[in-house]
């Protein structure tokens, strides 16, 4: 059986509802949908915290953004395309992972309005 690695952000709620923030399983790191916790009143804040948060799992697991193969984007407003995409573009526009972005009614708080998901590969 392959070790499996559970990787937590320290958020109080991890053992509440029972996840991790990442799990890392032989080659395969999945990083749970990260919000920026209510850092940011804007699109762009929020993601910037968001990558920085994602960044900071990928290295518990062992990888960096070079590693990532797939991001999905929720946003409670499509309008904020442009502003999310632009950062992610900072970050990946030469990994260019694949990615989905969706606009959904509603995050787990109100003031939350971007969530992202990455999964990612070490050879």
């Amino acid at each position: 059986m392959t070790e499996r690695q559970n990787i937590s952000s320290g958020s109080p709620r991890e053992p509440i509802l029972g996840y991790s923030r990442a799990v890392r399983v032989g080659n395969q790191i999945v990083v749970a949908g990260t919000t920026s916790g209510g850092v940011g009143d804007n699109a762009a804040e929020q993601t910037r915290e968001i990558y920085s948060r994602i960044e900071t799992a990928l290295k518990q697991a062992g990888a960096s953004f070079q590693n990532v193969i797939r991001t999905r984007v929720y946003l409670t407003d499509i309008a904020d395309f442009d502003a999310v995409g632009e950062i992610h573009g900072e970050i990946f526009g030469n990994i260019r992972p694949v990615t989905a972005v969706v606009e959904v009614s509603a995050l787990a708080a109100p003031n939350l309005v971007v969530e992202i998901e990455a999964d990612a590969y070490v050879a």
